[in-house]
């Protein structure tokens, strides 16, 4: 309510939004810790993840890091440079 008051109405979409980006970037440091204490079969006894929800959780944790990098990678690279490294990747650039 404070932001709001502060910067006005116009402004809670924005706010939103960066509030989400933050709150991506630390799913990441999140989900890492969280896999590793839940596969280690010393600790968790028999509820320890197996085989296929180690598989599983450890692609959605490498899906999550390598996009939040792309994020941070295509928002903070200067446009030239984007440009230039999608067109080597022959990928359209982001806009």
């Amino acid at each position: 309510m404070l932001v709001i008051g502060v910067f006005g109405e116009s402004k809670t979409t924005q706010l939103l939004i960066a509030s989400q980006v933050v709150l991506s970037m630390q799913l990441g440091f999140a989900v890492w810790p969280l896999m590793r204490f839940t596969d280690e079969r010393a600790k968790m006894g028999e509820f320890a993840n197996r085989l296929w929800l180690k598989i599983l959780g450890w692609a959605t944790a490498a899906i999550i890091i390598v996009l939040n990098v792309k994020l941070l990678f295509d928002t903070f690279m200067p446009d030239a440079f984007l440009k230039e490294f999608y067109r080597l990747l022959h990928l359209p650039p982001p806009t």
